[in-house]
């Protein structure tokens, strides 16, 4: 399960992200319709021509797998100028 920490100076949030929600966002992402309209978009408004390529789901499961394998691995620890602390970790 990801942890993701966030705390803001007197509140702390935790949000767990089991690993399914991870995998039915990475079905979302890769899917041919969501590439095409966010390439669409990126055409109408960027300046300089950029296309995001189509990328597997199949090939991403073994990323997602080796993941769930490694607890604890802390992924991202930030602090920004207003003291909030943004951790994320498997």
């Amino acid at each position: 399960m990801l942890k993701i920490k966030i705390k803001v100076k007197t509140r702390r949030f935790i949000i767990p992200v089991p690993y399914a929600f991870l995998h039915l966002f990475i079905e979302i992402l890769t899917s041919k319709r969501i590439l095409v309209l966010v390439n669409r978009a990126i055409e109408t408004k960027a300046k300089k021509k950029l296309q995001i390529p189509y990328i597997n789901s199949h090939e991403l499961k073994p990323l997602l797998r080796e993941l769930s394998e490694q607890r604890g691995l802390l992924l991202v620890e930030t602090i920004l100028k207003d003291g909030t602390e943004v951790s994320v970790r498997l």
